[in-house]
């Protein structure tokens, strides 16, 4: 692995790793009853993800075109599990501190709730008595929270099968356009923009099927409807669904490549 492609697989770890830590937010919302601050504050990483994105298209779109002047395309596909791997690794990392970062940020929540000012908030988290306390946050999920995707779903079924479905297409989409520009170099440029149209199906799945079951579960927890603890557990089961379903991008990544790079020629 060269230093562009380190490069590559860490600015796809970052993208990864702060989407998997909306999870977190959403707990963090639901303990201090702020949930729009939360997500507020939430958007603040959104931005570094964001301009992680902008950076990374760019430098693997041109990974690609120097891949074909030289001749020497075989290596994409290796470069696109590795950065695939790097989804997973993300998502299981962010996965994992979802019980740290629910701390920090209801904790930050409260702070903004206070003050009402980023900059102070931002000032806080670097200084000492901030530092302090995300060192005492960090924690590793229960071996409870764990044992709870052995249990029955507190979310239906489909639901958890559609998130996976969906991040597997947000994950692959990128990557497989690109890749199907390198199947299909005549049309490289067509087979690039059709990523749109494969986020916008997994979008489809997001918002339509996916958002509104767990914003309506947000709202019953803070409406003393369902329990903090049922919450939780379908909280459990989407992350696992996301980590599944980066894990299934690997899968169909070649199938879905070959697939765009035909109907880039036939558009």
């Amino acid at each position: 692995m060269d230093w562009q492609l380190a490069a590559l697989c860490g600015l796809t770890f970052v993208i990864q790793f702060i989407g998997t830590l909306a999870y977190a937010v959403r707990i963090a919302g639901v303990r201090t009853r702020r949930i729009a601050v939360s997500f507020a504050l939430f958007n603040i990483l959104v931005l570094v993800s964001r301009t992680s994105n902008s950076f990374q298209g760019p430098f693997l779109a041109k990974r690609i075109e120097l891949g074909l002047h030289n001749g020497g395309s075989s290596h994409l596909l290796a470069d696109f599990r590795w950065l695939l791997a790097s989804a997973t690794l993300a998502t299981v990392v962010g996965a994992l501190l979802v019980p740290t970062f629910q701390r920090i940020f209801s904790r930050a929540v409260l702070h903004f709730q206070a003050h009402r000012s980023i900059p102070k908030l931002l000032l806080h988290g670097f200084a000492k008595g901030g530092l302090s306390y995300i060192r005492d946050a960090v924690t590793v999920p229960s071996t409870g929270h764990i044992n709870q995707l052995k249990s029955r779903p507190e979310i239906s079924p489909t639901v958890i099968g559609l998130n996976v479905a969906a991040q597997a297409l947000v994950t692959v989409a990128v990557f497989a356009s690109l890749y199907a520009g390198a199947l299909n170099p005549a049309y490289r440029v067509t087979a690039s923009t059709l990523s749109s149209v494969v986020n916008g199906v997994a979008t489809i799945l997001l918002f339509v099927f996916i958002d509104p079951h767990l914003s309506v579960m947000t709202d019953d927890v803070v409406e003393g409807r369902t329990s903090e603890a049922t919450f939780r557990r379908a909280v459990v089961w989407l992350a696992g669904a996301r980590v599944v379903g980066t894990v299934a991008a690997q899968a169909i990544l070649v199938p879905a490549a070959a697939l765009i790079a035909v109907i880039a020629g036939h558009i």
